[in-house]
C-alpha cells in the first residue's frame, strides 16, 4: 500500500491505554485537535490484562470469604467457587479482549484514532506503520505525548526465558487452572495472583521473593502480616530467596527452579511459572534515536510531564513510561495534568510547574495511594516511616490493631488487621498511612485527603468517624498519638 500524505494535528499521542486516552481527552477539551495512535487494543493493559481482569478474578473469592467470616451467613455459604463462572465474569470485564467500545468512545469525543505502530521520526513527527501495510506520517503543531507504558521484565536467570513463563498478562487472562504454580516475585502482582489462583483451585502455590519480606517498598509489618495470612491459606512463601537457574517448561513438561536461600540450594518443581519481578519501559522501537534519545529508556519528565532532556518543549511522557508512579490511577492523574498543560502552553500561557498548580503532578513525589487486593488487603498512601526519615523529615509513628475497632468486629468474626500512621512531628501532619485487613481498600482515600491536604492533627481531631465503622481507627490512631510517650 502506498504511503499516505502527512496529516497535521495540534497533538499526537502515541499509546491509547488509559493514560493516552486521558491525555488526548484533556488536550481536546482544551481546544486542540488530537490524533491518538495505538497498535494493540484501545484501553491498554489496565483494561485487558491488569487492573480489571485481575480484580475480577479476586472479587468472587473475596465475596465468598466475606460471607464465611460472618456467623449466620457462613452457614449459607458452604459451596465452592464455580471456577468457570469466575473466568467468564473475568472475560466480560476484559470485554472479551475486544476494544470496539473504547474505540467508539475515542471517536465520540472528537479525537482521531489511528491504528498502527507509531514511532518518532524527528521533531514533532510520528510515523505510523499501518496494519494493512504502508505508512502514515502525523505532524504535531504543539506536542507529541508518549504514553506507551511499561511491560513485564524478565530477570537474567539462566533458563528463565526458555521456560516461557507466564507474565502478569498470561496470569490474568488464563483459561485453565494449573495444578502447581510457582510465582517469582512477592510484590503487588505476585501476591495478588497467589491469592487469586490459590482460591481458584491451584493445589500448590509457592511465592519466591529475594527481599526479606513480601511487598518491598511497603511498611515491613504489612509484608509480614500478608505472608502470615498467605501461609494460613496453604501458600508457601520463601522470602530472602534467590532463583539461580530454571530448567524445563516451554512445552517441555514441568518447570524446575533452583533456589538459593539461607539454608542452601533447593529445587522447586511446578507446572506453571509466573514471573512478576518488575517492569521495563515500553520505548524500544519508538524512534527515540531520531531525536537523540536512547531507545528502551525511561523518559524523565518535569511535573507537567514535559521530557526534560529534549529542547524545544514539544515532547511529553505520561504514565508508566516516565517511571514516576507505575499505577493506573497515577498515570491517569498525570494524563489530566499533561493534557491541560499542553493546551495551556498552546494558548501561550505560563505553565511553570509549582505546588498545587493544575499543571503540576506533585502527588507523584509524596502522596501516591496504592492498594494490594490480596487477602487481606493492604492499602497505603504517602511515605513509609523509613522513606520519611530518608528524606530528612522528623517523624514518629503510631499503630493500632484494627480488630479492636467495633466496626471491624462487626465486619467479620475474628477480624484481624493493622493500621499505622506516620506523622511529621514538626508540622504535626500525616505524611503516610498503611492499613492491612479485609475491606481496607476503601479507607485509603480518606488517608490520601489527609496527606495531600496536609491537615493538621488538631483539625483531624474534629473529623469524627461514623460509628460503628472500620474508619473509627482514625480516632484510635489520634488517641494513640496524644498518649504516646
Amino acid at each position: 500500500m502506498a504511503t499516505e500524505a502527512p496529516a497535521t494535528h495540534d497533538v499526537v499521542v502515541i499509546g491509547a491505554g488509559s493514560t493516552g486516552e486521558n491525555v488526548a481527552d484533556y488536550a481536546h477539551q482544551g481546544g486542540l485537535s488530537v490524533a491518538l495512535v495505538e497498535q494493540a487494543l484501545v484501553g491498554g493493559d489496565c483494561s485487558y490484562w491488569a487492573c480489571m481482569p485481575s480484580k475480577a478474578l479476586l472479587r468472587p473469592p473475596e465475596a465468598l470469604a466475606g460471607a464465611r467470616a460472618v456467623d449466620g451467613a457462613r452457614q449459607a455459604a458452604q459451596g465452592e467457587l464455580e471456577v468457570g463462572a469466575v473466568l467468564r465474569r473475568r472475560d466480560s470485564f476484559a470485554a472479551h479482549w475486544d476494544d470496539g467500545g473504547q474505540a467508539r468512545w475515542v471517536n465520540g469525543i472528537g479525537v482521531e484514532l489511528v491504528r498502527g505502530e507509531g514511532r518518532l521520526a524527528g521533531e514533532r513527527r510520528v510515523e505510523v506503520s499501518l496494519p494493512a501495510g504502508g505508512t502514515r506520517t502525523l505532524v504535531a503543531r504543539a506536542a507529541v505525548a508518549i504514553c506507551t507504558g511499561s511491560e513485564p521484565a524478565l530477570p537474567p536467570v539462566p533458563g528463565l526465558a526458555e521456560a516461557r513463563p507466564w507474565t502478569t498478562k498470561e496470569a490474568t487472562s488464563a483459561q485453565a487452572v494449573p495444578r502447581r504454580l510457582a510465582i517469582l516475585g512477592g510484590g503487588v502482582a505476585g501476591c495478588e495472583m497467589a491469592t487469586a489462583w490459590s482460591a481458584l483451585g491451584v493445589s500448590e502455590v509457592t511465592v519466591v521473593e529475594q527481599e526479606a519480606t513480601l511487598l518491598p517498598g511497603y511498611e515491613a509489618e504489612a509484608g509480614r502480616r500478608l505472608e502470615e495470612a498467605l501461609e494460613k491459606r496453604g501458600i508457601v512463601v520463601r522470602t530472602a530467596t534467590r532463583v539461580e537457574e530454571v530448567s524445563g517448561g516451554g512445552g517441555r513438561g514441568p518447570v524446575t527452579l533452583v533456589l538459593a536461600g539461607e539454608s542452601g540450594p533447593v529445587e522447586l518443581e511446578a507446572d506453571q511459572l509466573l514471573v512478576a519481578t518488575g517492569r521495563k519501559a515500553r520505548t524500544t522501537g519508538l524512534g527515540l534515536e531520531s531525536v537523540g534519545m536512547e531507545p528502551g529508556s525511561w523518559l524523565e519528565v518535569d511535573d507537567s510531564c514535559l521530557v526534560e532532556a529534549l529542547p524545544g518543549g514539544w515532547l511529553y511522557a505520561a504514565g508508566d513510561v516516565n517511571h514516576r508512579a507505575l499505577l493506573t490511577h497515577m498515570g491517569k492523574y498525570q494524563a489530566r495534568i499533561c493534557g491541560d498543560a499542553i493546551a495551556a502552553r498552546a494558548r501561550g500561557e505560563d505553565v511553570s510547574p509549582a505546588p498545587w498548580s493544575p499543571y503540576s503532578a506533585t502527588a507523584d513525589h509524596w502522596a501516591i495511594p496504592q492498594v494490594v487486593f490480596s487477602d487481606p488487603e493492604v492499602g497505603a498512601v504517602g511515605l513509609t516511616e523509613a522513606e520519611a526519615r530518608g528524606r530528612g523529615l522528623t517523624v514518629a509513628a503510631v499503630e493500632y490493631e484494627l480488630g479492636q475497632v467495633a466496626g471491624a468486629a462487626l465486619y467479620a468474626d475474628g477480624y484481624s488487621g493493622w493500621a499505622k500512621m506516620v506523622v511529621d512531628t514538626e508540622r504535626e501532619v500525616v505524611v503516610g498511612a498503611t492499613f492491612v485487613g479485609p475491606g481496607v481498600a476503601e479507607m485509603v482515600h480518606a488517608a490520601t485527603v489527609a496527606v495531600v491536604g496536609e491537615v493538621p492533627l488538631s483539625r483531624l481531631w474534629h473529623a469524627v468517624p461514623a460509628y460503628p465503622t472500620i474508619s473509627e481507627v482514625w480516632l484510635r490512631l489520634l488517641e494513640a498519638w496524644r498518649h504516646r510517650t
